[in-house]
């Protein structure tokens, strides 16, 4: 499994890096497109970074105008993210040609074996959570 994950993650790789966009600064880009606007600490979960590298990738998607960062109305000690117009610009490119590239890989597994992959790796994904 981890073999077959390499081998994608080289082949979507160089296309990514063409954006301009790390591969950490890609998942959290994703995150907000698709969840909206997201506390900085719930950020790192969804998208695999620790609270430190989290915050250092917020601050120089920031710094790059990508998102914006404002106090939690109920918790000022709290910082809530949000895309930017160009931001959302950015990754709404950079993920519709990721979603075409993902696509074009997957026309090797018929309609069935798609759906039968899917599964497997939601089972295998769920269980492997609830044993940590």
């Amino acid at each position: 499994m981890m073999k077959a994950f390499r081998a994608v993650e080289g082949y979507v790789e160089p296309k990514l890096r063409e954006s301009g966009l790390g591969e950490s600064d890609f998942r959290i880009l994703e995150a907000l497109l698709h969840k909206g606007p997201l506390p900085v600490n719930t950020i790192g979960p969804v998208v695999g970074l620790t609270p430190g590298s989290i915050s250092t990738a917020v601050d120089r998607l920031y710094e790059k105008s990508l998102v914006s960062r404002v106090d939690n109305e109920q918790d000022r000690r709290v910082k809530i993210v949000d895309l930017t117009a160009k931001g959302r610009k950015l990754i709404g490119r950079v993920f519709d040609a990721h979603a075409a590239q993902m696509e074009d890989l997957m026309k090797v597994l018929t309609a069935a074996e798609r759906v039968q992959l899917l599964n497997a790796l939601k089972k295998l994904g769920k269980e492997a959570a609830r044993r940590r």
